[in-house]
């Protein structure tokens, strides 16, 4: 008599995860970040949410042209800089000519903002590559931290939305500052032209840079064996140093 077959028990292997689409990858940045940057090591695409990015940057800029125009933001600047003066008292030809090639050369800038946008992420994912790799055994390819940078960038949008919209509710042209926009940190209530190191670390205290710092930390931490604490505390202090020099300056 044939022997009985012998059952196969079920398998205890954990199914793989899900991969995610890149609209999964955005949205769960906010609501559930793990899963955003674990599934980079999957795929390390980051052009998703730049582009995102840019096309809120770029609305953004228009709603300044727009509701403020540049000449008025580049008057706001000169006004604020330490120029003022001197620039007063120039003749008003000189000064109808400065402000005209100061306005172009912000406006330019400003529709820029995109491409300068990526060579800064392209150089913050080089210096916390560096930084992880040599100091912390990291081991984290560039193209990955690159897309951790990006994604962990992605609370810009909502600052850009809230700028758009005060703009578009209502702004006043003369007292608009283009460096600080959104009253999303302490220095927006402080008086630019006063102490420029406390107002500029003042301004570092932003919630949604902040916010951007705690997940680049989590993504460092779910691409790495480095602490989630650990990565936070080593974006934040280069942040803070970038702060504090520019700040002197």
């Amino acid at each position: 008599m044939a022997a009985a077959p012998i059952p196969i028990p079920p398998s205890s292997a954990t199914p793989e995860t899900a991969p995610l689409s890149q609209g999964a990858r955005i949205i769960d940045t906010f609501i559930a970040p793990s899963k955003t940057f674990t599934d980079l090591r999957r795929s390390a695409s980051w052009w998703v949410p730049w582009l995102l990015m840019a096309i809120v940057g770029l609305f953004f800029v228009y709603a300044m042209d727009r509701q403020v125009t540049f000449e008025q933001i580049t008057r706001n600047e000169i006004a604020r800089s330490p120029r003022a003066e001197q620039f007063d008292k120039l003749p008003a030809e000189q000064r109808a000519q400065q402000l005209r090639i100061a306005t172009s050369f912000t406006r330019y800038i400003s529709y820029a903002t995109p491409a300068i946008q990526l060579i800064a992420f392209l150089v913050i994912a080089g210096v916390l590559m560096g930084t992880f790799n040599l100091a912390a055994g990291a081991s984290i390819p560039f193209k990955a931290m690159l897309a951790i940078v990006v994604y962990g960038s992605l609370p810009s949008i909502i600052s850009g939305l809230l700028g758009i919209v005060s703009l578009f509710a209502g702004v006043d042209p003369a007292g608009f500052n283009v460096r600080n926009p959104v009253a999303t940190n302490p220095a927006y209530f402080m008086d630019p032209s006063g102490n420029k190191f406390l107002y500029s670390m003042a301004s570092a205290l932003d919630v949604f840079v902040l916010w951007s710092i705690v997940l680049m930390g989590i993504g460092i931490a779910c691409n790495s064996k480095v602490k989630r604490g650990t990565a936070i505390g080593i974006i934040l202090a280069w942040y803070l140093v970038y702060k504090m020099i520019g700040s002197a300056f």
